[in-house]
């Protein structure tokens, strides 16, 4: 019975790692906002310093959280959840520059979900096997 308690512990904790990696790579998804925002406007102009210095504070605030986020969950993992950045990309598009999205768009963002889902899940899964 302990051992079931300790796997639901367990489940929420890695649970938990998933919200804060995919809430870390909203974060992360944000200096493209700034980078592009910061390209519209005149070199060294406050504007362009401001916007290169927000994306570079939100750099600097990614790499510490990742190395934590690392230390929790195997690379491969964390890693293969980077690509869901790409949504993000395609989100911010649409919402600050009044991009279009196309369904290529949709449904390229659509498989790179579900290879994320797929790669994030298969490790639960054989994890039951072994024990």
């Amino acid at each position: 019975m302990s051992e079931g308690f300790g796997n639901g512990v367990r489940r929420r904790a890695s649970a938990g790692i998933f919200a804060a990696l995919h809430v870390l790579l909203l974060v992360y998804s944000l200096s493209g906002i700034f980078s592009k925002l910061a390209s519209s406007q005149p070199f060294l102009s406050f504007e362009f310093v401001a916007l290169y210095g927000c994306m570079l504070l939100v750099l600097f605030v990614y790499a510490i959280a990742w190395q934590q986020i690392i230390k929790r969950l195997p690379l491969s993992v964390a890693f293969a959840n980077k690509a869901v950045t790409v949504v993000w990309g395609i989100v911010w598009g649409f919402m600050f520059f009044h991009e279009q999205v196309t369904a290529s768009m949709v449904v390229g963002a659509a498989i790179v979900m579900a290879g994320v889902v797929l790669y994030s899940t298969d490790g639960d899964e054989k994890d039951g096997e072994e024990k």
